[in-house]
């Protein structure tokens, strides 16, 4: 068994704390929340620390509120506890269906929604579902506080767009009225994997037409990713499975899979354009029954 090397430990009661101390550590610290991936890769020699900066304990950044039509959720908030959101499940739902198949129970008690966005993971099975979403990041450093689409936020594998002085606070979801989604997972068992293929899609109509479409996508890619293409290819068609089955041939150009333990980058491929249909159906059977 590898032994873990020797680090600084410092634990942040506030996110004043936090922020105070990545800047004086000058770039030279690593965030740990719930530490289900970070301990992980130490373990496994990926990651050398010389500082942790603990902020497990903020209890500032765990929540989930509603405030003017925008569902925020703090970024130490467990998976385990936005599964159970009674807001999120009215509001969101494609958020809380994918939550409640991250990892085991133990996980999804401990890991964090920002710890999962953070680690940057191009299988974070929550990163489709808020795409489709078009949610936000909030990111607070000593000096500054800054929001951005999730869209911009991941820049590769295991990269984001924080700076070292900076921390994921809060994500924001605005609601989204008369519409229908459905986050879709396929993995070499039903739970407790990573995700072969992930899709997440959002569709509202009009008069039987598809008037908004989002596919987002995981593991298909460097980073998760939004199907603009397929998107903009049913935009105004009829929401027929003709017209479903003919964009989803676009996906396949879209991504660009790579071939790993979990499976062939051409197995990639097709089922993508498979989950991607299934996805954009259910959506479409939940829009025409939110619209009646």
């Amino acid at each position: 068994m590898r032994t873990i090397p020797p680090f600084n430990y410092y634990q942040a009661r506030t996110l004043e704390e936090a922020t105070s101390s990545l800047k004086s550590l000058m770039g030279k610290a690593y965030v740990v929340a719930g530490g289900t991936d970070f301990l992980v890769k130490v373990k496994k020699g990926l990651v050398k620390v010389e500082n942790i900066v603990d902020i497990s304990a903020i209890k500032e950044l765990r929540y989930v509120k509603e405030d003017r039509g925008i569902i925020k959720i703090g970024a130490l908030t467990t998976h385990n506890d936005i599964a159970n959101s009674q807001i999120i499940k009215e509001e969101a739902h494609v958020l809380t269906d994918a939550e409640s198949v991250i990892g085991s129970v133990e996980i999804r008690n401990r890991g964090t929604i920002g710890g999962n966005l953070c680690n940057a993971s191009p299988a974070a099975d929550t990163a489709p579902p808020l795409m489709v979403l078009e949610s936000k990041i909030k990111i607070v450093s000593q000096d500054k506080e800054t929001t951005m689409p999730i869209t911009d936020f991941f820049s590769g594998p295991g990269k984001t767009a924080l700076t070292s002085d900076e921390i994921l606070a809060e994500v924001q979801i605005p609601f989204t009225s008369n519409s229908g989604a459905c986050f879709m997972k396929l993995g070499r068992r039903n739970t407790y994997t990573l995700s072969i293929i992930s899709v997440a899609a959002l569709v509202s109509l009009e008069d039987d037409c598809f008037k908004d479409v989002r596919i987002a996508l995981g593991s298909v890619a460097p980073v998760p990713l939004r199907a603009k293409k397929t998107e903009s290819f049913l935009v105004g068609k009829e929401a027929t499975e003709k017209w479903i089955a003919e964009a989803t041939e676009i996906v396949k150009d879209e991504i660009k899979p790579i071939t790993d333990i979990r499976g062939k980058a051409e197995y990639r491929k097709e089922m993508s354009k498979v989950i991607t249909k299934r996805a954009i159906v259910e959506s479409v059977k939940e829009a025409k029954t939110n619209g009646e």
